[in-house]
């Protein structure tokens, strides 16, 4: 069961990361390591992607997003018994899935929001500050679009009676 091996090592490296960023920086701290395009910065996101519901109430924010976590597991788990076996770049999507929603989980438990640490910029502008299971969720999501995409394009072909 490497799907599960895979997830746990998203786990372990996420969390990993996370406290050398926690033990290494104050909150906020920000130190440049390619000037003027990629900072790590110590920063709690309360909310979810791109900081969505960070403004909600903490006795809302805390209980729905860990449901949802939960949740995501449950379902992820499912998917991944039901429909990806033989289907290798959705058994890696589905492991880097829920790696980063277990590894986020941690933190909401833990300290009660994610702890977020790369933050990419060019100019003034910065892209939302984000960790490795943001990564593993976002690389995942877009092998579950490839095979997808894969399976479309080989439905057509034996739909026409392509070769």
């Amino acid at each position: 069961m490497w799907f599960y091996g895979l997830a746990g090592a998203v786990v372990v490296l996420d969390q990993t990361t996370k406290l050398l960023v926690e033990r290494a920086f104050r909150l906020g701290e920000s130190v440049a390591i390619l000037p003027g395009f990629f900072n790590l910065t110590y920063v709690l996101n309360p909310g979810a992607a791109f900081g969505l519901f960070a403004g909600a109430a903490a006795a809302f924010r805390g209980p729905f997003f860990i449901t949802i976590s939960l949740l995501a597991v449950v379902l992820i788990s499912y998917y991944h018994a039901r429909y990806a076996r033989g289907r290798p770049l959705a058994v890696v999507g589905l492991g880097l899935i829920l790696g980063g929603a277990v590894g986020n989980l941690i933190d909401r438990l833990r300290v009660g929001m994610v702890v977020d640490f790369l933050d990419f910029h060019v100019g003034g502008y910065h892209w939302p500050a984000f960790n490795v299971a943001d990564s593993g969720i976002t690389i995942g999501v877009g092998l579950l679009l490839l095979q997808m995409l894969r399976e479309r394009k080989d439905d057509g072909q034996g739909a026409t009676g392509a070769p």
